[in-house]
């Protein structure tokens, strides 16, 4: 398999103290209301995602850091580039791929999963369309780009209305069809709004949330202990939750390990998504997540 060249995936920033940064994760986790778990955690652990059944790894590897238009940093890789990323990191044990129509990268997944096999990966997209046609040529659209005849976690993209069920009634009932076909396993919705949010977490039909979620409120819908709360809502109704923005759209950058022991201390948490550029990256979060995520 081909290798990128290895970079440094930040620049370590730790001009403190060891007794100073464990004090700063413990604040992060008192602010959010959470207690430190005592026992470490591995991007390669297999979690179950809230009631739908679906089985995955600890982590998902993100196929759109910064995706807007059909284009992201994982889409920029190229087709075999960012196959060989997926390839490297499934021979790790993470077997979650998360993408979406606007990434661009789907026929970059498809690539990959044509190499690890349909039935050894959770695949996870996303539309933006608004209506229910749309969305039922989105769903035969991202099977036939994805490769594979069936999608196991779709969900409404980028949410922030805060009567967004009212909106998207159609699509959820395109969505829900679906998943009593067989043609998906779950669904929900990726939120960009403290309002939308709030109304994902009341709402049934939300099988799965993506929420962003880091200590620092960078790229956040509101602090962190709010969106700690209304997490727990969804897990206490059985949803299941994967945080994005753990590293803050790039701004916790030069504070990854921050990050990672307030991400891998989340008991609200089934999953979280990253998007790395090189092998590199990938192998730094695995090695540091474990004692990162315990006190």
């Amino acid at each position: 398999m081909q290798r990128f060249g290895r970079r440094r995936f930040v620049k370590r920033a730790l001009g403190t103290a060891a007794t100073s940064w464990w004090t700063l994760h413990r604040r992060d986790l008192a602010r959010a209301g959470l207690a430190a778990p005592t026992a470490g955690k591995a991007v390669s652990d297999r979690v179950t995602l809230g009631k739908t059944g679906i089985q995955l790894s600890r982590l998902a590897m993100g196929g759109g850091t910064n995706g807007v238009k059909k284009t992201s940093m994982q889409g920029r890789l190229g087709v075999y580039g960012f196959a060989d990323l997926l390839e490297y990191a499934y021979d790790q044990g993470v077997n979650f791929f998360d993408t979406a129509d606007q990434y661009g990268t789907h026929e970059h997944v498809r690539e990959a999963v044509r190499r690890v096999g349909r039935n050894n990966v959770v695949l996870l997209t996303k539309t933006r369309s608004l209506t229910a046609a749309d969305v039922r040529k989105d769903l035969d659209r991202f099977r036939r780009e994805l490769g594979t005849d069936s999608l196991d976690i779709v969900l409404l993209h980028c949410l922030t209305s805060a009567t967004w069920t009212k909106e998207m009634e159609g699509p959820m009932e395109v969505l829900a069809r679906a998943k009593e076909q067989g043609i998906i396993r779950a669904h929900g919705v990726s939120c960009h709004s403290l309002a939308a949010m709030q109304l994902a977490a009341k709402t049934p039909w939300v099988d799965v949330d993506l929420a962003r979620i880091n200590p620092a409120q960078a790229a956040m819908d509101a602090d962190p202990a709010t969106i700690v709360a209304l997490l727990r809502q969804m897990k206490q109704a059985g949803k299941g939750v994967i945080g994005m923005k753990i590293l803050g759209a790039g701004r916790l950058s030069g504070e990854v390990d921050r990050a990672l022991a307030f991400a891998g201390k989340l008991d609200v948490l089934d999953a979280f998504t990253i998007g790395f550029g090189a092998p590199a990256q990938f192998d730094e979060v695995a090695r540091k997540l474990p004692s990162l995520s315990v006190a």
